[in-house]
C-alpha cells in the first residue's frame, strides 16, 4: 500500500507542471549516453511519448558523433577535429548525412513509435527548416588571427518552423537530424546543440533541454547548481568555473533564454527518465537557466 501511495504522490507532484505546460513546446537535444545505452534509449522514448500524451509538444534534435566516427573508421577514414569541430570534407559529409539522417534518425523514430508515439523523421533540408551557411573558423595565432578551412561545417542562418508547427497540430512528434542546406543546395553538418537552441527560439519554446553526460553546471567545489540566472551563468564562464566543452552548451542556453525561451536546462542524460524528472518534478535532475 505504501508503494501505491508513493506513486500517487508522484502523480500529484506532476499535476501542476502538466497543467502549466499543456500546449507548450519543449525542444530536447538528445545525445550522449542516452543514445548509446538501451535502457536509457527506451526511457527517453517513453518520456517523449508521455509528454505528448499529456499535452506538451516535444521536438527532438539528435546528435550522433560517436556513430559517425565508427562508420568513418570502417571506411578507413580518420576523424579529425579542430577545437571540437569535425573537419568535414565532401566524403565525410556524405557519411555524416548517411549516419544522421539515414540511420540514427530512423532508429529513433522507430523507437518512439514502438512506445506508442507518432514520430516523424526530418532533417534541416525538409521544408527548408534550416538554411545554413559555411562556418568560418578563426583561430588566434601569434601576431593576429587566422581563418582555417574545416570543410562543410555549417551554422544556422535562418529557421522556418512551419513544418514543425504543422506536425505538432496533427499530434506528430518531430525528430530532426542537424543537417542544413545553403541557398545553392550545399549540405552542411551543424552542431546539434546550436540547432536545438535556434529552433527553440524560432518556435518560441517554453523550454530547451540539452541532454549531456554530466550532472549539470557545477560550482567551484563540484556541487550541482540546480538554478542559475543569465547573469550568474555568464559569471561562471567569466571566472572559468564553466570551461572546455561545457562553454558552448551553456552559451547555447544563455542565448536561447536571452531571445525568448522561458528556461533552458542542462540535464544528466545518464539518469533514466531524466527529461520527465526535469520537467515534471520539483527538484529536477540538472541545471536550469532563467531570465532574471
Amino acid at each position: 500500500m505504501e508503494r501505491l501511495i508513493e506513486k500517487a504522490k508522484v502523480l500529484t507532484e506532476a499535476l501542476p507542471y502538466i497543467q502549466r505546460f499543456a500546449g507548450k513546446t519543449v525542444v530536447i537535444k538528445y545525445g550522449g549516453s542516452a543514445m548509446r545505452e538501451e535502457r536509457l534509449r527506451n526511457s527517453f522514448a517513453e518520456d517523449i511519448v508521455l509528454m505528448k500524451f499529456v499535452g506538451l509538444n516535444p521536438v527532438v534534435i539528435h546528435g550522433g558523433g560517436p556513430q559517425i566516427d565508427e562508420v568513418l573508421e570502417r571506411f578507413g577514414k580518420e576523424a579529425r577535429f579542430v577545437k571540437g569541430l569535425r573537419v568535414t570534407d565532401a566524403e565525410t559529409m556524405e557519411v555524416v548525412e548517411m549516419v544522421l539522417v539515414g540511420k540514427i534518425n530512423k532508429e529513433l523514430v522507430r523507437l518512439i513509435n514502438q512506445h506508442g508515439g507518432r514520430a516523424v523523421g526530418l532533417s534541416g533540408k525538409d521544408g527548408e527548416l534550416f538554411r545554413a551557411r559555411r562556418f568560418v573558423f578563426t583561430s588566434e595565432q601569434e601576431g593576429g588571427s587566422e581563418t582555417e578551412d574545416i570543410g562543410f561545417v555549417g551554422e544556422v542562418e535562418s529557421v522556418d518552423p512551419s513544418i514543425i508547427r504543422a506536425l505538432d497540430q496533427d499530434r506528430f512528434i518531430p525528430v530532426i537530424a542537424p543537417v542544413g542546406v545553403d541557398a545553392e543546395g550545399q549540405t552542411y553538418n551543424i552542431n546539434a546543440d546550436l540547432v536545438a537552441g535556434r529552433l527553440a527560439v524560432a518556435l518560441k519554446a517554453d523550454k530547451l533541454i540539452l541532454l549531456t553526460d554530466v550532472p549539470g553546471i557545477l560550482d567551484p567545489v563540484g556541487e550541482l547548481l540546480s538554478s542559475l540566472s543569465l547573469a550568474e551563468a555568464e559569471e561562471l564562464i567569466r571566472r572559468k568555473v564553466v570551461s572546455g566543452g561545457m562553454i558552448p552548451k551553456v552559451r547555447c542556453c544563455i542565448e536561447a533564454v536571452s531571445e525568448g525561451v522561458q528556461k533552458s536546462h542542462i540535464v544528466d542524460g545518464r539518469i533514466e527518465h531524466a527529461v520527465l524528472l526535469e520537467v515534471f518534478t520539483d527538484g529536477g535532475v540538472g541545471t536550469e537557466i532563467y531570465l532574471e
